[in-house]
């Protein structure tokens, strides 16, 4: 412990290729990369703790807290490593997960091809009950069959089971019957039950979701397990904290009973370290561009919060096609996730045209010039090869690249079938990668009613600063931001997160049927939920409650989210819903509907810890002009040329220097490639505000 009592605070992110690690202890601030170890996630987390620790001077004892997202649970879906999984459900329901719904996502292709459902149709079971949509009992559950049921799991060696019954999320009593007979039979087995993983309508949605969270919770426990005993072991006695999906902070045992909400945590860490970043600039309108070793994800921040969704895909068949992945109804910070990191290999398709991803060299090998075993170019070696990267400084020194490799995978697996140079093949991979994430970005800004052309780029994560100008020319984004500590932007996001739970809960109520009493009720019980998780972690205090109403006009398939500012609702509020619900609509679609009723389909409650304030910064202009330590040769993706480039240290730039592109900037963790149309300023943060130049 330091001399004012401050104890360090770690976030810890594990990638697909690295895992990064910040640790800030009073107003000190240390960062590190080190390599995934993919047969145990927890191995790197220690590796990186005992490097960062020794960089800060301190013991192990003198940790606070450990915060950790990871791709983990992500992993055990993509890749079927699960645990043997049962799913029970409703007779006549069973395939459900298989038929999934009527929506072709590419109408015309009769091949079309699925992801298949995580569990197969052998190990689906079903009983006979029935709940009605409203939430009573049309067919009593009979404990018999359950016993029987149990009889199956037993012999069926499975060790984990889904339970998910029609209409569960109106009345769970059913699927807590069921698990209650088998815990008492089966003690070691793990249960989860849909009315309380996700309690909302659509049953495909519903019970893939109830259906991931058992196929990885064993796995989830198991590693969470792992994870705190060894540190336990090393002399960290400190609680470790997990971020979910939503963006917020939940205790290791929420974690472990609700893994699927962990799916997207490593990103969610980069959206809220972006948001800050807006805030401080007062930036309404913000793309957080955050590219590691193994993918991208792009979310668009407005007013400073990121765009959230109360459902997402993974494992999509097709690339940018919703619906062809397997739907998970769990609060998410909404992003579009690629598969386009500095580890994603470059090959030659049928059509002889360069294809990058979504296939990575991951840390083991890594790419080429990693001398590890590699001999497939990546976007590391192409990097390498146009001048962005420099050898003897990748990851801070700890890992010396090899130009020698780069050249021979780029000339063997590109250039030999297009007659192509190295340094072609290199422009060529590094082309395609740009434009699949500006497509990537064009196709979110679509969807969601945006000029994407308006956003100021906020770009994070170990590749995005080598790769951010080349993206703002594709999109016409004038405008680019380069925090400090960039390379490692969502480890930061982690120690900036509240802790924060959604409760969510399908519950109907036409306006025209208004009843306060009802409405107060759900919203009580929601808050109630929200907050007891909120509180497990942070102890006790007055939790921030934000209400939202997932509404529709009576007839229509979809709803769409409405903000509900009050938390209490007397028996003449039945207007201020409907200008709610009639002012969103207007901003979604132009103007509301006159004549149908309005019905509030869902209802959500977040409960946070108190967010620490943000100063507003203001703007700087360039008062002094940074000299370079050096010249580099730096290929010029515009122009397609090499030119020579000033090589600058970051940790030597003052608030206010300007730098004039093409340059290269260096740090630990990244490097900031400012290409020859941009000037750079550093603004009083230690942010790189990257503006393209007037012609």
């Amino acid at each position: 412990m330091t001399s004012n009592g401050a104890r360090a605070r770690i976030g810890a992110d594990i990638g697909g290729t690295f895992t990064d690690l910040v640790l800030e202890i009073g107003e000190k601030s240390f960062s590190t990369k080190v390599l995934t170890t993919p047969g145990a996630p927890e191995q790197a987390i220690l590796d990186g703790i005992a490097k960062i620790v020794a960089l800060a001077g301190i013991g192990m004892d003198e940790i606070g807290e450990v915060i950790h997202g990871t791709t983990l649970a992500t992993n055990a879906l993509i890749e079927r490593r699960g645990a043997k999984t049962a799913f029970v459900t409703t007779r006549g329901f069973r395939d459900v997960i298989e038929m999934r719904t009527e929506n072709r996502f590419e109408q015309y292709d009769l091949n079309l091809c699925l992801p298949k459902p995580l569990v197969p149709r052998r190990d689906r079971f079903v009983v006979g009950e029935r709940i009605a949509a409203d939430g009573r009992v049309l067919l009593a559950l009979d404990p018999v069959e359950v016993d029987r049921l149990a009889d199956d799991i037993s012999a069926g060696g499975y060790e984990s089971v889904a339970i998910g019954l029609i209409h569960g999320y109106a009345n769970g009593l059913h699927e807590r019957m069921i698990r209650d007979i088998l815990l008492t039979r089966l003690p070691s087995l793990s249960v989860s039950i849909a009315s309380e993983v996700s309690p909302q309508i659509r049953e495909f949605e519903r019970f893939n979701t109830v259906c991931a969270n058992a196929y990885v919770k064993p796995v989830m426990a198991s590693y969470l397990n792992r994870l705190v005993a060894r540190l336990r072991a090393a002399g960290a006695e400190c609680p470790v904290y997990l971020i979910h999906s939503g963006g917020g902070i939940i205790t290791l045992d929420n974690a472990a009973a609700f893994p699927v909400r962990l799916l997207e945590s490593g990103p969610a860490g980069g959206a809220i370290f972006a948001a800050e970043i807006a805030a401080r600039h007062g930036i309404d309108k913000a793309l957080s561009y955050d590219m590691g070793g193994t993918t991208a994800k792009i979310c668009l921040i407005e007013n400073q919060s990121p765009k959230t969704a109360k459902t997402f895909e993974v494992a999509r068949t097709y690339r940018f096609k919703k619906g062809s992945g397997m739907p998970i109804s769990i609060p998410v910070i909404e992003m579009v996730e690629i598969g386009a990191g500095g580890g994603s290999i470059a090959s030659i398709d049928a059509m002889r045209q360069i294809r990058v991803g979504p296939e990575s060299a991951g840390s083991e090998p890594g790419p080429a010039c990693y001398q590890r075993g590699g001999e497939r170019p990546a976007v590391t070696d192409a990097d390498l090869l146009l001048g962005r990267l420099d050898p003897a400084t990748f990851a801070g020194g700890s890992i010396v690249l090899s130009r020698a490799n780069a050249e021979r995978a780029a000339i063997a697996q590109v250039g030999v079938s297009l007659g192509m140079s190295a340094e072609q093949a290199a422009f060529g991979i590094s082309e395609v990668v740009d434009e699949n994430m500006a497509n990537a970005a064009r196709v979110h800004a679509v969807e969601s009613g945006k000029d994407i052309s308006e956003f100021t780029v906020i770009a994070f994560g170990g590749a995005a600063p080598l790769h951010a100008a080349r993206l703002c020319d594709k999109l016409g984004i004038a405008k680019l931001l380069i925090p400090p500590g960039a390379g490692v932007g969502s480890a930061i996001g982690f120690l900036r997160a509240p802790f924060s739970f959604e409760a969510l809960r399908t519950a109907y109520v036409r306006l025209s049927g208004y009843d306060a009493d009802e409405i107060n009720g759900i919203l009580d019980d929601l808050t109630e939920e929200a907050s007891a998780f909120v509180r497990a972690g942070m102890g006790e205090g007055a939790c921030e409650v934000q209400c939202h109403a997932y509404m529709r006009y009576v007839g229509q398939g979809w709803e769409i989210p409405v903000d509900v500012p009050k938390h209490r609702f007397g028996p003449d509020d039945a207007p201020l819903l409907k200008g709610w619900f009639e002012a969103a609509y207007a901003r979604n679609f132009g103007r509301p509907i006159e004549g149908p009723d309005i019905e509030i389909v869902s209802w959500a409650v977040k409960a946070s810890s108190p967010r620490r304030p943000v100063a507003r910064l203001g703007e700087l202009a360039a008062a002094a002009v940074a000299k370079p330590a050096g010249m580099r040769r730096l290929f010029d993706a515009r122009r397609q040329v090499y030119v020579e480039a000033g090589v600058y240290d970051r940790a030597n730039l003052a608030p206010g220097t300007g730098i004039s592109g093409p340059a290269v900037i260096l740090e630990n963790d990244t490097s900031t490639i400012v290409t020859g149309d941009y000037d750079a300023v550093v603004q009083a943060d230690g942010c790189i505000l990257i503006q393209a130049r007037a012609h």
